[in-house]
Formats: structure tokens, C-alpha cells, sequence
């Protein structure tokens, strides 16, 4: 199959510096905004990057659960490759595709590992089922067949169907403390436009450079 030719043009409009605020979560905001009245397919989703003992990449997909100005929030068995992977090295770097509005946001920060107050109140707000889930699942453990892991949620439903689910002990979170966030605005003919914001002060001061596309 011939790829070469799979392209499209980007038209729907550019990012100039002049428009951009001091505080690139303003931008990301407005972004995620738009995002989601545009109605896209999981406006929140975002690839986050980790790396293991040897220096190999490892990417998934998971939802950003919260964000403000101390960082982004998402959620995961702690017992995952990827909560394993942050405990060696703690660097990450979260991305946001919105193809459709012909957009991208790269961050790199540092994980920090979630306070279990914060952990429960989450926890606490999501689904039964999801809940029920979140014991069945030894995330990225092997599987002997799919069967094993549906009978586990069954016999766990059965124990849980009266009262309120525990929080696992085996089950967090992460906050990204953000180094710098990069915003990507598709132009025509290839000239897109990149601005990355990078050196927070403490003050919320930030530099802001216009990288080549």
C-alpha cells in the first residue's frame, strides 16, 4: 500500500505571537474549550510518554482528569508498566492530537504521585463498575485469556453489590508538573505554527519562542 501520497492541507487559520497570553494555561484552556464544543472523540485523551531502565519509550492513551497551575492530572494502577516506569524516572510528556480542529499541545513536566485524600475523592466519583474494574485489573499484568479477567469483575460484582466499593490499595494517581507546554497550529503548505513556552520563574513568568515547523 502507497502511502506517499495520504495528505491534506491545513486551513483553518494560524497562531501569532502577538495574540498569544503570558500564561500558556490560558491558551490550553481556551484550546480544551474548543476542543469540546467542537464535540471531538475524547477531547481530554492525551498520549503520555515514559521511559523504562534501558531508555525505551513506551506510549498509551489515557484521560486527563483535572488541570490548573500546579499541573495535570491523570489516574492509573499503580501497579501498571507506566506508574513503574515513573517511579525510576520520573520525566514524562503528555500530548493532545486534535486532528480535527488541525491542532496539537506537547507538555514535558515531572510526575509527582497523587496524595490519597485526592486519590479517594476521585475514586469516589467514578461509575460502580468503573470502580469494580479498577479491582479486577492488575494493569499491564499477563493474561491468560480475556475470560479470566471477566470472570474476576463478576465474582468482585457479586462481593461489592451491596455498599460502597473500597479504594485499592494498588490504584492512584499522578499530577505533571509542567516544564513546557508547545502549541502546534496546522498552516498551509507545511508552515505551521509552533510556539513553545518554557522557564516558569516561580512568578508565573514565562520565555516564549517561535520554533520552526
Amino acid at each position: 500500500m502507497d502511502l506517499y501520497d495520504i495528505r491534506r492541507e491545513y486551513t483553518q487559520g494560524g497562531l501569532r505571537r502577538k495574540d498569544l497570553p503570558a500564561d500558556p494555561l490560558t491558551l490550553f484552556d481556551k484550546w480544551m474549550q474548543q476542543a469540546i464544543e467542537a464535540k471531538l472523540p475524547d477531547p481530554t485523551a492525551m498520549t503520555i510518554a515514559t521511559v523504562d531502565s534501558d531508555g525505551q519509550p513506551f506510549q498509551r492513551i489515557v484521560l486527563l482528569k483535572h488541570y490548573d497551575h500546579d499541573g495535570f492530572v491523570f489516574y492509573t494502577n499503580l501497579g501498571s508498566r507506566k506508574a513503574g516506569q515513573l517511579k525510576e524516572n520520573n520525566k514524562i510528556s503528555l500530548h493532545f492530537p486534535w486532528h480535527f480542529l488541525e491542532r496539537q499541545v506537547h507538555i514535558t513536566g515531572t510526575a509527582e504521585k497523587l496524595g490519597t485524600l485526592e486519590v479517594m475523592k476521585y475514586f469516589s466519583s467514578r461509575p460502580k463498575e468503573s470502580q469494580i474494574a479498577a479491582w479486577a485489573s492488575h494493569q499491564s499484568s499477563r493474561l491468560s485469556a480475556k475470560a479470566a479477567l471477566e470472570g474476576k469483575f463478576l465474582e468482585l460484582k457479586q462481593k461489592f453489590s451491596k455498599g460502597e466499593v473500597p479504594l485499592p490499595t494498588f490504584w492512584g494517581g499522578f499530577r505533571v508538573k509542567v516544564n513546557s507546554m508547545e502549541f502546534w497550529q496546522g498552516g498551509e503548505h507545511r508552515l505551521h505554527d509552533r510556539f513553545i513556552y518554557t522557564g516558569e520563574n516561580g512568578q508565573g513568568e514565562w520565555e516564549i519562542e517561535r520554533l520552526a515547523p
